[in-house]
């Protein structure tokens, strides 16, 4: 007898075995594939940042009736999606290439959650998978720096990618921790959504809308924010006077750029809030509904 060969999405009831018996894995790979993994996905999330942040850089230069030309700001929303939509690329490529992110691999905690994956080797996967990430954004970071990319248009790339960084660097600590948990909210969706698939464009598709919204709407991912503002920093300390010539700015005007700020005021409440959103508001969300024990039922 032939098999029918189901094409239909996986329901959510199916969804949550799935998160369950990937989560296995996840906690269960040998630590040196588990880094080199890790260091891959904090270098596509990069890519991303990279995309997003010269996608969106500069404005629009319209032609006049009389042969001048005007300098048009974009609006900001349409700004905000661009960027959103290219930077889906990084999560792509971390689902659909394989690669281990420490913001998606909150979801383990549905395996945790029933019994199947040890407290240990859940907090060893999420330090070993975050430092990694770390390891990947940052050396992205450097090569970046290398290529000079942030002086293309005039100064324009290098200026887009300085003020997104200044603005991360500035946030309140509280802020930062509730951006953060809507950032990994939307992220660990996208990631349960493509769980559903049975095609890489399925997963293409359910990635794509959830991570446009967190970027849109302005929230905080922590492995995206090891690319921006170490690339930021960078460009600040070692970008010529040409650079900022160009771009009509000093490094003062971009204060905020510190060690300090990127680690008390965005990188550590960042991580805290992707903690709670993938791990309270999703995953914990979801193994409540399809896969707690209920011993009157049956």
């Amino acid at each position: 007898m032939v098999n029918e060969l189901n094409i239909d999405a996986l329901l959510p009831a199916d969804m949550a075995a799935k998160a369950e018996t990937i989560g296995v894995k996840k906690a269960n790979l040998d630590l040196a594939s588990m880094f080199a993994l890790a260091v891959l996905a904090g270098a596509f999330i990069a890519l991303g940042a990279i995309f997003a942040s010269t996608v969106s850089a500069g404005a629009f230069v319209v032609a006049m009736t009389d042969g001048a030309t005007a300098t048009v700001s974009w609006p900001t929303g349409l700004q905000r999606l661009l960027s959103g939509i290219v930077f889906s690329l990084g999560l792509i490529l971390v689902v659909v290439g394989g690669a281990e992110l420490f913001t998606g691999n909150i979801l383990i905690v549905m395996a945790w959650a029933n019994g199947k994956v040890r407290t240990r080797l859940l907090g060893l996967n999420w330090l070993v998978v975050y430092t990694g990430n770390f390891v990947g954004a940052v050396a992205t970071a450097v090569l970046m720096l290398w290529t000079r990319q942030y002086e293309f248009s005039g100064g324009q790339v290098g200026l887009q990618a300085l003020t997104i960084a200044n603005t991360k660097s500035g946030l309140e600590f509280w802020q930062a921790v509730a951006l953060g948990i809507l950032c990994n909210a939307l992220v660990c969706l996208a990631v349960w959504l493509t769980y559903s698939a049975r095609s890489t464009t399925d997963k293409i598709m359910a990635i794509v809308p959830p991570i446009t919204a967190f970027v849109t709407a302005g929230f905080e991912h922590s492995v995206a924010n090891m690319y921006f503002i170490p690339m930021a920093m960078l460009i600040k300390a070692t970008a010529p006077p040409t650079f900022w010539e160009a771009i009509h700015k000093t490094p003062a005007d971009f204060a905020n750029l510190t060690w300090t700020n990127f680690f008390v005021r965005n990188l550590i409440p960042v991580t805290i809030g992707n903690i709670i959103g993938g791990a309270v508001l999703v995953g914990a969300a979801y193994w409540f509904i399809y896969l707690r024990k209920r011993p009157w039922a049956g």
